[in-house]
């Protein structure tokens, strides 16, 4: 018998998909998974939801990311204009181990980062109304600038949520102004966000 007969009885089928897996416990998780903050190391990292619910608490090294976003009051250029940053999107949070505010630019080449002063937080925050403060490590203020409009949209956003628009800048942005494309996949991002509010 040759190797062609024997074929029909070769089941064909492709690899499956790689898992993500729980990068504390090893278990496989879904798509929508939770993450951690690990606050040594400052990365983010992929959890199930018994590690999640175990690393709930604020003093630990590794931090649960919350599920649930905040719709935000728009805020005007004036009082966006208080915090120094040079751009209409953009993301704020306190990182716990640098004691420090810190902004994030997502931009073709990642993340941006620049220090915020306290002072200049506790004026804006006084003055632009936040639904609330952000929980240090793992929340951040989000803001943005829609192209040819006045004010910005703001939300209190998970922090992986933040960095998933950076992944969103970096993947699909071209050109000088990032074309159409990122345009689109922003539009589609932020309708998922206002989705999450509570």
């Amino acid at each position: 018998m040759t190797l062609s007969a024997l074929r029909r009885y070769v089941r064909e089928s492709a690899p499956p998909p790689p898992r993500e897996s729980c990068e504390m416990c090893g278990v496989a998780v879904p798509e929508g998974h939770r993450h951690l903050v690990d606050l040594e190391k400052r990365s983010i990292l992929c959890s199930c939801h018994a590690c999640a619910l175990l690393f709930d608490r604020p003093q630990a090294r590794f931090r649960s990311v919350p599920d649930a976003a905040v719709r935000g009051l728009t805020l005007s250029d004036e009082k966006w204009s208080l915090l120094g940053i040079p751009v209409r999107l953009a993301f704020v949070f306190f990182n716990s181990t640098l004691r420090q505010r810190v902004a994030c630019y997502p931009s073709v080449a990642g993340p941006i980062e620049s220090e915020i002063a306290a002072e200049s937080w506790e004026r804006f925050a006084r003055e632009a109304s936040l639904p609330r403060e952000p929980e240090p490590d793992v929340e951040a203020l989000l803001v943005r600038g829609r192209r040819g409009e006045a004010g910005l949209e703001s939300f209190v956003a998970p922090i992986d949520v933040c960095y998933r628009l950076v992944a969103v800048c970096r993947t699909h942005w071209r050109g000088f102004d990032g074309g159409d494309d990122v345009r689109r996949e922003m539009d589609a991002f932020f309708a998922d966000l206002e989705r999450r509010c509570a």
